[in-house]
């Protein structure tokens, strides 16, 4: 199994989180401490660890130790991985719509073209 196909499913898991998907997003200005991320939740500290080992797992996030707290640090390389996948998809997806488009024009045209009075037999 490949890297991506190991590391995909465990990020959109825990991203399926409001509360880790919301997590993910304050750090993104800069590090931020356990307390400071826990205070915009209505959520005990266990589970605000809880949900944090979660990302963490997935990649989206490490923490370190610096003096007295732990800092939050959002792993932006995830990201740049996820980016990667959707836009192969993407490409996919537009590349079929531009076939589609294709086919509706040419059946447009059809529908349009005047109908020709034929001798009846």
């Amino acid at each position: 199994m490949t890297f991506m196909a190991e590391t995909l499913p465990k990020v959109f898991a825990a991203l399926g989180d409001p509360i880790r998907l919301d997590m993910v997003a304050r750090p993104a200005a800069g590090d931020a401490t356990v307390g400071a991320l826990a205070q915009h939740y209505d959520i005990s500290m266990p589970a605000v660890s809880e949900h944090l080992k979660v990302l963490e797992t997935a990649g989206l996030v490490s923490r370190s130790r610096a003096a007295q707290t732990r800092p939050v640090h959002l792993e932006a390389g995830v990201f740049d991985l996820m980016d990667t996948w959707i836009e192969r998809y993407r490409a996919r997806a537009e590349e079929r719509c531009r076939r589609l488009d294709a086919v509706l024009a040419q059946m447009n045209d059809k529908a349009e073209e005047p109908r020709r009075k034929g001798k009846a037999s």
